[in-house]
């Protein structure tokens, strides 16, 4: 498994955000793609597979993972953002930057290493156009895109850039024995995978994918039920013992 022992930067807080003078509202990213619900499982999947395995469900203080979140790339300005449908930070204070509702490279100490954009009809274009660019200014390491049409959006199933030199540099994908597309993120450890649409990752240390949300709660209501049935058995044999100890 991959880890990131980086260590935590320091928060410097530069003051009070005036959220009057933005012309959005950073509790309501979503209000600016009307076609949200197209991306919606897919990136509630997403952003649950890497909440899992890199900061713990929220107990790692030192990864942040968060979705609609604006990143703001001019101090001055702070209307001048851009918002990834996920994005991924180590070795920040992910507590300090969650109530400002805004991410501040300049704050945080750092950009976000990783970043996702799920293509829909309304912001296809501007994935594959317009925030590769952005997202290379700001110097965020890996770009990904992934379209559940398959191309409708963004003219290809997947798409995974490294910053090298100012650019992203394409990552190859590749289609394994059992079918699936996969590119490989350095940064992760691992490969994000187009299945039929839906977004998996597949670990190459392991030879086998993380555990989807559907199976973490099938393998918890088995374990439960395994549980029970095996108190139930205790309770049986140690009633059973008792009979044989009177007769």
């Amino acid at each position: 498994m991959t880890t990131h022992a980086t260590k935590m930067l320091a928060y410097k807080r530069e003051g009070e955000i005036d959220y009057a003078s933005l012309d959005f509202d950073p509790d309501e990213a979503t209000a600016e793609k009307p076609d949200a619900m197209e991306q919606r499982r897919e990136q509630a999947e997403v952003f649950g597979l890497l909440n899992a395995r890199f900061a713990g469900f929220g107990q790692r203080p030192d990864v942040l993972v968060d979705f609609d979140t604006y990143i703001c790339y001019d101090r001055r300005d702070l209307n001048v953002r851009i918002c990834p449908d996920i994005c991924l930070a180590f070795g920040v204070d992910a507590q300090a930057i969650r109530p400002r509702r805004l991410y501040l490279p300049w704050e945080a100490g750092k950009p976000p290493d990783w970043v996702l954009e799920i293509a829909s009809l309304t912001t296809g274009r501007e994935d594959v156009n317009r925030k590769p660019a952005i997202y290379a200014r700001i110097g965020i390491p890996e770009y990904w895109r992934f379209d559940p049409s398959g191309e409708r959006y963004h003219g290809d199933p997947m798409y995974g850039g490294i910053l090298t030199g100012g650019e992203y540099q394409p990552v190859e994908l590749t289609t394994g024995p059992d079918g699936i597309l996969k590119g490989y993120s350095p940064l992760l450890g691992l490969s994000l995978a187009w299945d039929e649409g839906w977004p998996r990752f597949f670990d190459p240390n392991t030879g086998a994918y993380l555990e989807n949300w559907q199976e973490t709660a099938a393998r918890a209501k088995a374990e439960a039920a395994a549980r029970t049935e095996a108190e139930a058995e205790v309770r049986r044999l140690r009633e059973q013992l008792r009979r044989q100890q009177r007769g």
